[in-house]
């Protein structure tokens, strides 16, 4: 099969929405028609520190239906992290196959040259001091951020670090810059919903954000009515499965459970900021007697919630930072067509990286390779125990699971 170019995309999809496919479809309209779509796609767990509401071979086989190609997966330790390292394990991904010459991304300003900018001011070396110096008042980190930047470029420029969407694609031209990588960026402006806008509109272009807490107050089909066509197929039948609707609430006492029985030492290891915020989880894990409650209880303005969120998201699993490789170590295949078919043929003469289409196969890749995978594949069964029907919770399903090729 032709294609004359190849467009990344970084994402979670939890899940698939409109939003997501207009994305789709106006990077191929912008590029042309024979442009194939890579996804770097986050596994069972997502960025903000929570269970994905789907398992990751349903949400991938979603998005090869909606318009992508090829769906990699991105994995753990760059997926449940902060945005830079979030964006950047994406980033690695899609330069790693050695067939991806754009960057394409949502954003709310749709400019792509101004996100460049803004990413250029966050690596100079003028910016660090002024960080510094604005954290000193006790703000937030991204409140601090923004005045840092505010003093190199513009209080208008630096703005546009207020939207999530533009923040996570400055994210995406930092890591570009930082490993002098020459892919095109190609940002579409954001429609529909906001990022995190938890109440749906009236019309369809509902946020992921939104979908979920329909779920949640068991509003079933106006969240279906909201995904994906694809995506509400796979959801009603991972629903029959008894694998959906996955939220981390269904495991909160196996969770509550974890804290209890780790050390300061061990929040410690978690805490990479290095500003004490392990004392304060540490000291909430040991009364709280909900989730939401350990937050409340340890989290400030100056901390983030979803920060928070990722440290006992970590705890849950098991896992340390200092536990992985810095780099992705390989492109694990989650689902393709023919032409992610064909992608993959070109691949194997132009990806710098080993490509992992049977998980058995890892033990061939090196140690670092292996450790990573048997770390994934014990997430993948804790995520399991999120399952409504628990009678699907199998363990091993990593193992045994290859690829969807549609």
């Amino acid at each position: 099969m032709i294609f004359l170019r190849a467009a990344g995309i970084i994402t979670e999809y939890n899940p698939l929405h409109a939003g997501h496919l207009h994305l789709l479809g106006e990077v191929r309209r912008l590029l042309g028609e024979d442009t194939a779509l890579v996804c770097a796609m986050s596994g069972d767990f997502v960025q903000r520190g929570d269970f994905a509401l789907l398992r990751r071979q349903a949400r991938a086989a979603a998005a090869v239906r909606g318009g992508a190609d090829l769906v990699l997966e991105l994995p753990l330790p760059w997926a449940a992290a902060p945005a830079e390292r979030f964006a950047d394990g994406g980033v690695q991904t899609l330069l790693g196959t050695g067939v991806v010459d754009t960057l394409a991304f949502g954003s709310e300003c749709g400019d792509a040259a101004a996100l460049g900018r803004l990413a250029a001011a966050l690596l100079s070396a003028e910016f660090p001091p002024r960080l510094k110096e604005e954290l000193g008042r006790g703000d937030s980190f991204a409140a601090a951020r923004q005045r840092a930047v505010s003093g190199l470029l513009s209080p208008e420029k630096a703005a546009l670090l207020s939207s999530p969407n533009n923040t996570l694609g400055v994210e995406y031209r930092k890591a570009l810059l930082a490993r002098n990588a020459s892919l095109e960026v190609l940002t579409v402006p954001r429609r529909g919903a906001a990022h995190d806008q938890v109440s749906a509109p009236p019309d369809r272009n509902a946020s992921a954000s939104a979908i979920r807490s329909l779920l949640r107050q068991g509003r079933r089909e106006e969240a279906l009515a909201r995904m994906a066509p694809a995506m509400a197929e796979l959801y009603r039948a991972e629903e029959a499965a008894g694998r959906a609707p996955v939220f981390g609430e269904n495991c909160e006492r196996a969770v509550l459970a974890r804290l209890r029985c780790l050390e300061e030492a061990d929040f410690a290891a978690l805490d990479t900021g290095r500003e004490g915020l392990y004392r304060r989880l540490y000291r909430a894990s040991r009364s709280a007697a909900s989730v939401e409650a350990l937050l409340a209880e340890a989290g400030t303005k100056r901390y983030p919630r979803a920060r928070l969120r990722r440290m006992v998201l970590w705890a849950y699993l098991g896992l340390r930072p200092g536990d992985f490789p810095e780099t992705v170590p390989y492109l694990r295949v989650l689902a393709a067509n023919e032409r992610g078919r064909a992608l993959l043929a070109r691949m194997r003469k132009t990806s710098s990286l080993p490509v992992l289409t049977k998980p058995a196969a890892v033990g061939r890749l090196g140690e670092e390779a292996r450790r990573l995978l048997e770390w994934e594949a014990r997430a993948a069964d804790l995520y399991a125990l999120a399952y409504p029907d628990l009678s699907a919770a199998a363990g091993g399903s990593l193992w045994r699971e290859g690829p969807a090729m549609l």
